[in-house]
């Protein structure tokens, strides 16, 4: 019996395994991101994962250590442990509890529109789940401070209950289907207060740009612009496809016998199509725009352009992180 050859110690898992300049190597890397399973593994397989990770990158390679198992293990350590900091990350700020919460309270958000308390309520929920994401995802070098969250937070639910209420009066006098979109439009509406609020003090001070080795090269607002544009289409994007396509089909199937028959299964059936539509939407919406975007020179703030082409008067493209 032959021992396999080790590994090279020179892949580089700091980057997604597939290309992430397609579109299909983007979903690729969303879809092993967000995949809920990764909420059921133990602390100790998260501890393991962590664990080939760091002697990975500190150059030592376990004996028979695969490259799948080495991705594998790079996909777990990244789905629980904050890449900046390295602390593990609460468990419903994960991006692999995404779909199961996102389906939770959405498809309670669709079932219970008709109420202003129950209105009020699961946009409350909803808002400040997207607070503890946006927390647990926060970037490294740009910390939140708690005002800044707390002033997002309490914008962002204000938003998301005028525009659901404001909306909801609107709509009594139009065709009942009209009405199941209301929570759409407040989740769109929550998200466009939401996003920019949390990233503030990008949109002062601006991102950090680099050229395409990642060698810094200042920072920029306009950069910071684009980054939270894509961010927020990015999510209603997320958010369209489940709250979208239920409505039309809870509508027609409440006409028939079997659900007047059994009310009550009115809100799993909800849950249960909100979360098919998110299992797709959340990588695919995800991967819509590159991780790492970019932007000409030209297009960024008069000041850092000649700082940059004071460095390098060639560089014609500039990259940052978009967050997410």
């Amino acid at each position: 019996q032959k021992m396999p050859p080790s590994l090279p110690a020179t892949i580089n898992i700091r980057e997604p395994r597939w290309d992430q300049s397609t579109f299909q190597g983007r979903a690729k890397h969303f879809f092993m991101v967000t995949d809920p399973r990764n909420l059921l593994l133990s602390g100790a397989t998260l501890d393991e994962a962590r664990r080939v990770v760091e002697d990975y990158r500190a150059g030592t390679v376990p004996p028979g250590l695969t490259e799948d198992q080495l991705w594998r293990a790079k996909y777990i350590y990244d789905s629980a442990f904050h890449p900046d900091t390295g602390e593990k990350m609460l468990l419903i700020g994960r991006m692999s509890a995404q779909v199961p919460m996102n389906m939770t309270i959405t498809g309670c958000m669709l079932t219970f529109y008709r109420t202003t308390p129950a209105v009020l309520f699961w946009q409350w929920v909803n808002q400040s789940f997207n607070a503890v994401v946006n927390y647990t995802n926060r970037s490294g070098d740009a910390p939140i401070t708690p005002s800044q969250l707390g002033t997002a937070y309490v914008s962002a639910t204000t938003g998301a209950v005028v525009t659901a209420l404001g909306l909801k009066s609107l709509t009594k006098h139009l065709p009942a289907i009209i009405g199941r979109y209301v929570p759409f439009a407040a989740v769109a509406a929550a998200n466009c207060i939401n996003i920019p609020l949390m990233r503030q003090r990008e949109l002062k001070l601006g991102i950090p740009v680099t050229d395409e080795n990642g060698n810094r090269l200042g920072e920029s607002t306009a950069a910071a612009q684009k980054a939270i544009f894509q961010v927020v289409v990015s999510r209603i994007g997320m958010a369209a496809p489940a709250m979208a396509i239920p409505p039309v089909i809870m509508n027609a199937l409440e006409k028939r016998a079997f659900l007047k028959r059994y009310p009550y299964l009115n809100a799993p059936l909800q849950v249960g199509l909100v979360g098919l539509c998110l299992v797709f939407a959340t990588p695919l919406c995800c991967a819509l725009f590159p991780q790492k975007s970019s932007m000409p020179v030209s297009r960024l703030e008069p000041e850092v352009q000649a700082r940059i082409r004071e460095k390098d008067p060639r560089l014609e493209t500039v990259y940052f992180n978009k967050g997410l």
